[in-house]
């Protein structure tokens, strides 16, 4: 049996025209909300899958960013220390200068004691050195007491899976105590000329001064390098994020004026249908 069409309680015409402007509407409502956004999927309600690995992402980019942070206060940490040796390497050179005039023995009387005193205040400034190579708290190199910080090895966050690059102390109380030579030793020329041969214990604590800032050093291009990889791949994530959940706005723009004028057309389209009932009333007149 074939429904009549000419019926004032079922409005086929209405109805098709009403279901085309709901999805016009749902579809306009969609486009404006990627356009204000400026995402295509803002919420799991545009794209589920899309949107948990979107949030994944971020989640990634965010561990990033603080292990990053984590590796700047290193990073602080370790120019302080290799300033610090750095000037102590400086001052352990002007002392070897001043060695070299205590282990003649033709230096004797007030200017061997003047020599003494010279070498003293220049271990004295070494020690300071160590003291006050401390960093937010923390030093790598001062276990001698009134240092500026506490003393102890670190091992730093430098991915966001929580991977740690570790940087070992250098007992700085140690290395003092080998070049704080006593009046008695300095008074005599042997025993100093002993102390500056190749094989002495002066000359060899240079060479462990000098493997210790090589290590602090590489250590640094370890904490830039790592940063600098850690930025180009938060780069990279936000770029995939950006494929993945960015909308197109050029594209957006004009299906809004499309949907906006499919939209106007609906709601016309929608009035003549509701109109058509009305028709009949001229059948009874």
């Amino acid at each position: 049996m074939t429904m009549s069409l000419n019926s004032v309680n079922t409005n086929i015409g209405a109805q098709i025209a009403l279901a085309s402007l709901n999805s016009t509407n749902s579809q306009l409502a969609a486009t404006q909300k990627a356009i204000s956004t400026g995402f295509r999927v803002s919420d799991a309600t545009d794209d589920g899958a899309a949107f948990a690995v979107a949030q994944r992402v971020r989640s990634d980019v965010g561990a990033l960013t603080s292990a990053n942070q984590q590796l700047g206060n290193v990073k602080g940490l370790l120019s302080t220390t290799v300033t610090g040796l750095t000037d102590v390497s400086n001052k352990l050179s002007d002392a070897r200068n001043v060695l070299v005039k205590l282990a003649d023995s033709n230096t004797q009387g007030d200017q061997r004691t003047q020599y003494i005193a010279q070498y003293q205040s220049l271990v004295a400034n070494i020690k300071s050195y160590i003291q006050d190579a401390g960093y937010n708290g923390k030093s790598l190199i001062g276990n001698i007491s009134g240092s500026n910080g506490t003393f102890g090895g670190v091992a730093v966050i430098r991915n966001e899976v929580g991977a740690t690059y570790g940087i070992a102390t250098f007992s700085g109380s140690a290395f003092f105590a080998s070049i704080n030579f006593t009046s008695t030793q300095l008074n005599g020329a042997s025993t100093v000329q002993a102390l500056i041969t190749q094989a002495g214990t002066f000359v060899a604590k240079l060479g462990t001064l000098g493997t210790q800032l090589n290590s602090y050093g590489a250590a640094s291009n370890y904490v830039d390098n790592q940063v600098s990889y850690n930025n180009d791949k938060i780069d990279s994530l936000n770029a995939g994020l950006g494929s993945l959940i960015d909308a197109d706005l050029a594209k957006e723009s004009a299906k809004l004026q499309s949907l906006q004028i499919r939209q106007q057309l609906g709601t016309q389209a929608l009035s003549i249908a509701n109109q058509a009932p009305q028709s009949l009333l001229s059948l009874f007149k």
